[in-house]
């Protein structure tokens, strides 16, 4: 149709969070390629982490849109995004999100796209997508077991979930419950997902690929009734990150998979005893580690009196600790690299698939607990199991990467990764051509129903 000849314009608008932004950020490059121009919208101090990464090669097809938020006397500019966000403050950030929603359709008028893409967040997004008469389609950051838990929580109260690998623990489920209980948030989180998916289109974006969340995916496309395409695992060529190089030659004179790396993501900050209990844990292993160690920026503490004392003196021969920042692409593409000790959040664990290295599992919250039973159940990690009062303890953390990393029992899981990843770097552009099709035919059908 001649009308859809020229580049067809999405408008794309992230959660306020680094790891949700550099993978819409990953689909907008590869979509500039398929005859799409993308206005990558998100307040000003997230743009400004991923504008370096916009080389020449997509500064004419990618567009960063700075969207402003209200100025609220806890949450200053510098708080506009969950990277260093203190904890209490992430409703007051969901509130200023929220009421953004006049200057985000200010923003849909004056640049006129033929389409939105939007996270699960923020229902505002697709009724302003809809008052232009544009179409929205929701992509979720989060793998397809997640969702599919979820969405049957919202919508099949009372029945059972059909996998029983995906669960909660008793102490994971009195944690949601009191997060609710002390939530001031204004809309109930159900209602907010349940509302951004129905006032989308009939198809949603999951990043994630069959061969690890197949049968979750067709669960959830039925539970939905909408169609499930995938965007693969939207992760940055680490070649294209700068620094870390000392850390680099730091591995380089470690053996072949001989080395662990330990991060936690950017939002959650380890309690003391969670760092005393995992730095004994690392030390009991003997197991060579880059553990990255993040503060919020309210805490004010030195990384030697973080942790236990004398830990890094007697650590210093097989250990780099490291206070905030590491590239966790280069360093996951190390051949030194033999696990991965994680969070489980989903950019993670796709980055750690990409790579090929086994995950050591230690979710901490939201979704993460979810994220890692189904690796676990996919066969691709192992989970340090918990006490009964969801702590953590020191010998099960060192049990844990000993089995993953340096013994024989843990083969099966070194191999089921390297298979995933293999999988994973073979796939051709089929996935992303789908999407690409179904982008512009879902653009074709607005726009011949605004010409009748």
């Amino acid at each position: 149709m001649d009308n859809m000849q020229r580049p067809i314009k999405v408008l794309m608008l992230p959660w306020l969070a680094h790891g949700h932004v550099s993978p819409y950020l990953e689909l907008a490059k590869r979509l500039s390629t398929r005859n799409f121009h993308i206005y990558l919208c998100s307040t000003p101090v997230n743009l400004s982490s991923i504008k370096p990464k916009i080389s020449e090669k997509y500064s004419s097809s990618i567009e960063l849109v700075e969207l402003h938020l209200p100025s609220l006397p806890d949450l200053p500019p510098h708080y506009h995004t969950t990277k260093g966000l203190p904890p209490h403050l992430m409703n007051t950030l969901k509130a200023a999100f929220d009421m953004a929603s006049p200057g985000f359709g200010d923003i849909v008028t004056s640049l006129g796209p033929d389409l939105l893409i939007h996270e699960f967040l923020q229902p505002w997004a697709a009724e302003v997508a809809k008052s232009h008469g544009l179409p929205s389609v929701v992509l979720f950051n989060v793998g397809a077991g997640t969702i599919s838990f979820m969405f049957h929580m919202i919508k099949n109260t009372g029945n059972k979930f059909p996998f029983e690998a995906i669960r909660l623990h008793d102490y994971e489920l009195a944690k949601i419950r009191k997060a609710a209980d002390d939530s001031t948030a204004r809309v109930n989180e159900k209602d907010r997902v349940l509302q951004s998916v129905e006032r989308s289109s009939n198809f949603i974006l999951l990043k994630t690929f069959r061969e690890m969340d197949g049968k979750y995916m067709d669960y959830l496309s039925s539970l939905l009734g909408k169609k499930v395409l995938t965007v693969g695992p939207l992760v940055e060529d680490p070649s294209n990150t700068e620094d870390g190089d000392s850390i680099i030659e730091w591995l380089d004179k470690r053996e072949k998979s001989s080395t662990i790396f330990v991060s936690f993501g950017t939002e959650y900050f380890l309690t003391e005893k969670e760092r005393e209990e995992i730095a004994h844990g690392l030390e009991l292993s003997n197991v060579n580690f880059i553990w990255v160690i993040r503060f919020s920026v309210e805490e004010s503490v030195e990384l030697k009196e973080a942790l236990p004392k004398g830990f890094l003196e007697r650590v210093r021969d097989r250990g780099l600790v490291i206070d905030g920042w590491a590239p966790q692409g280069k360093i996951l593409e190390h051949p030194s690299i033999g696990g991965f000790v994680s969070h489980c959040g989903w950019g993670s664990i796709m980055e750690s698939m990409k790579s090929g290295v086994p995950i050591i599992a230690m979710p901490m919250q939201h979704d993460q607990p979810l994220n890692a039973r189904m690796v676990e159940e996919v066969g691709v990690a192992m989970e340090v199991k918990r006490n009964k009062s969801g702590e953590l303890e020191r010998l099960e953390i060192a049990k844990v990467i000993k089995h993953v990393v340096a013994e024989k029992d843990g083969d099966s899981v070194r191999k089921k990764t390297k298979e995933m990843s293999d999988s994973i770097r073979n796939k051709g552009e089929e996935e992303l051509d789908e999407v690409a099709e179904a982008l512009v035919q879902l653009c074709v059908r607005y726009r011949e129903q605004s010409i009748l």
